[in-house]
């Protein structure tokens, strides 16, 4: 027989009708018989709502179950505050983050899946999503981290481009997903190594509409082991992006500039414009009179406004992230030696964002002027793995 529950309006009304009884002289074991209850349960309810009315006692459940809930409530809320101060250490953006996070509530602290789930606001049904590799996931990653671990300042888009080039038919989505899982990332700093001793622009005034159109030049100070200076002067097609030449020497003048100059127009061209700041090598009378002499006209920027140059200014910056500021030069010839290597790999490999993650000369032949230090180098690739099971060997080499 199932046992009956009385509401508390129920048992206030029991308790009178067993007063009533006793004050008309019955016995109270006989009036709770009668009123269907046992002895104990008839003291016990006197002792719980003794001397209350209807509504009291009504109001009385009330606040006993609202008691209830304030300490259930307060319950979780004391677990969800341990749960979070364990796993959340920072931001859970990622859902694979968010999911080690409910196994760990799950399993540590024996919450239910559902609280676990809206504890770090996780769908239930990402969470219970098993997620499927492909048969080449394996190869990608080695790939990725083989070309993270040689271009150390590329992110992940230029290495997808890289990629694509050797064969894998992969886009930047599934790389950035693989990047940020083998917690790849490009550092601010870069150690600056020695080689010698190992073993082996938002204001420009005339935009390039085509090749030759506009060159832009400028110098880059960078300093070899010893503490003495070396300027590079830097010389890029604005249109192609192509860098034409890179040469380092501890002093300049006018006419090494000049020289300079007239050793890239014999093999591309003379430009229709040339672009640079004022300078006391660039603003000279001789230098400006041999351009006039050779058909070129002269772009000078406004005193202190950089950003006019812009196309040069982004190329020195890419050079000293990703060149100069992760090198030890011991000699002014090892400087001349790297920078030319550096210039082939970054028209011919490296690609560039502006031209849609391509090279800005891919099928160039540059050469190396012997008659400033400069020998013939020879640009090695790792072999990458490519989706069909063979190999990719990029080998670029700079002609005399």
């Amino acid at each position: 027989m199932a046992r009956r529950r009385y509401t508390p309006e129920q048992v206030v009304n029991l308790l009178r009708q067993i007063e009533v009884a006793v004050a008309n002289g019955k016995a109270t074991e006989q009036a709770c018989r009668d009123a269907g209850i046992v002895e104990q349960t008839y003291y016990r309810w006197r002792r719980e709502y003794g001397g209350m009315k209807v509504d009291q006692a009504r109001r009385l459940k009330e606040l006993e179950q609202e008691n209830g809930k304030l300490k259930r409530l307060v319950s979780e809320l004391s677990l969800e505050k341990l749960v979070l101060k364990d796993i959340a250490f920072g931001k859970l953006l990622s859902p694979e983050r968010r999911r080690r996070a409910v196994f760990h509530a799950q399993q540590q602290y024996g919450m239910a899946e559902r609280h676990a789930c809206r504890l770090v606001n996780q769908p239930r049904g990402t969470q219970r999503y098993q997620p499927t590799q492909r048969a080449d996931e394996d190869q990608l990653t080695q790939a990725i981290i083989a070309l993270a671990k040689q271009y150390g300042r590329y992110g992940y888009r230029r290495v997808t481009a890289l990629l694509n080039h050797a064969g894998w038919p992969v886009g930047k989505d599934r790389v950035e997903r693989i990047w940020r899982r083998e917690g790849l990332k490009v550092p601010k700093k870069q150690k600056p190594r020695g080689r010698l001793w190992l073993n082996d622009g938002s204001c420009v005034r005339l935009r390039p509409t085509h090749r030759n159109h506009v060159w832009s030049y400028d110098f880059v100070s960078v300093r070899t082991h010893n503490g003495r200076s070396v300027r590079l002067l830097n010389l890029i097609d604005e249109y192609s992006r192509e860098c034409l030449l890179i040469r380092a020497e501890r002093r300049w003048t006018s006419a090494r500039v000049i020289e300079s100059l007239a050793d890239v127009m014999i093999e591309r061209g003379v430009p229709e414009h040339l672009r640079s700041d004022n300078g006391p090598e660039f603003v000279a009378k001789d230098l400006r009179q041999w351009l006039i002499n050779t058909g070129a006209k002269t772009l000078y920027i406004e005193p202190g406004s950089p950003w006019e140059n812009g196309y040069c200014e982004s190329f020195n910056s890419k050079l000293r992230d990703e060149f100069l500021n992760g090198e030890i030069f011991y000699s002014l010839k090892e400087l001349r030696v790297l920078a030319e290597r550096w210039r082939v790999h970054y028209n011919t490999v490296r690609p560039h964002s502006s031209l849609g993650y391509r090279p800005p000369a891919p099928e160039a032949r540059l050469t190396s002027n012997k008659g400033h230090g400069e020998v013939e180098t020879a640009t090695r690739f790792p072999l990458l793995h490519t989706p069909d099971g063979g190999y990719l060997k990029s080998k670029i080499t700079a002609l005399h």
